[in-house]
């Protein structure tokens, strides 16, 4: 952007107009007639150009004398810098893959249909460290926190039903592993969603005193209960690679994910269908939002010499030219 910093000054380029007016009349004033028949002798003295002379010779010296005045009201380019300074939220994404989250009451599945919101809940952040956790009867960490969103996807991606020897919900020791993963983070705000569809039957540790820990670093859980309410279609696989659907009664401890969220000053949701599902991850990421400051800076570069410069050679030609080459006869 352009500025001017003493712009008064161009108030002044509206006597240029009156000079021009009060030189023309000056020379239609001093200009006597006389009756020549022929004027080829005159023109031969003049050279037909004094006219032409005199006009060039203005027009110099007005050129320069508004280059002088615009130089005089200080242009100026403006460049602005802004700065950015993010204050990021570090968030474990906590993932039950029991043999549970099979069931068909989500589309494809529950685990499937969990790895596709989660999925859409990263790329819908910014400047956020996310990890993610998986369980079952014990808990892993599948990728710890990170900016690389490439890389969790893709590991996100790898995701799958536990092997049935460590098959079973492990709430408690889940949530104390995210949390050794966020109590030593320098973030404004440290979050954990976790998304069940069962209870807590194993583990050493109980959820409740899980969730103290969590409070205690001052993270906060969301707690999500995947699953329709009553019973659930569930895929049982026979010898011979039959697969047929059984009802099972959904059971997802609501008690204890609300407790855990109320603990840690969370939120407890309950999907009961992908769609639901999205929409809970959707307002968790609405109100966990990373703070963006921006500071701008307006750094200015002087350009009177581009125009006091060319302003003064043009007046200096102009009275050079006058008093010399073009110089009136006496």
């Amino acid at each position: 952007m352009y500025y001017f910093t003493d712009w008064g000054f161009l108030l002044l380029l509206a006597i240029i107009p009156f000079v021009i007016l009060w030189y023309q009349k000056k020379g239609n004033k001093s200009e006597a007639t006389f009756r020549y028949s022929s004027v080829k002798s005159i023109l031969e003295i003049t050279g037909g150009r004094q006219k032409w002379k005199y006009n060039s010779l203005l027009a110099l010296k007005l050129i320069g004398i508004a280059l002088l005045i615009i130089a005089l009201a200080r242009p100026q380019k403006g460049n602005t810098i802004k700065e950015f300074t993010t204050e990021g939220i570090d968030i474990m994404l906590v993932l039950d893959i029991s043999s549970s989250m099979r069931a068909v009451d989500f589309r494809p599945n529950r685990l499937e249909a969990a790895k596709t919101v989660a999925r859409s809940f990263i790329e819908g952040r910014r400047n956020d460290r996310i990890g993610l956790i998986v369980f079952a009867a014990e808990s892993f960490l599948q990728c710890p926190l990170t900016i690389d969103y490439d890389v969790l996807k893709q590991l996100l991606d790898q995701v799958d039903i536990i092997e049935e020897k460590y098959d079973g919900t492990a709430i408690g020791m889940a949530i104390a592993n995210a949390v050794n993963r966020l109590r030593d983070s320098k973030a404004k705000s440290r979050v954990m969603v976790f998304l069940s569809d069962g209870r807590n039957n194993a583990g050493e540790l109980d959820p409740g005193t899980a969730a103290d820990m969590a409070g205690a670093f001052d993270i906060k859980i969301y707690t999500i209960g995947a699953g329709k309410r009553g019973q659930a279609p569930y895929p049982v696989k026979y010898p011979g690679g039959q697969v047929q659907y059984r009802m099972i009664d959904v059971e997802i401890d609501e008690d204890v994910l609300t407790r855990i969220a109320e603990t840690t000053v969370g939120k407890y949701f309950r999907a009961t269908d992908e769609k639901s599902l999205s929409t809970i991850y959707k307002e968790i990421s609405k109100m966990e939002k990373t703070e963006v400051k921006v500071k701008e800076y307006v750094n200015y570069n002087d350009l009177y010499h581009l125009f006091l410069i060319p302003g003064l050679l043009l007046i200096m030609v102009g009275w050079g030219l006058g008093l010399t080459v073009w110089r009136k006869n006496p």
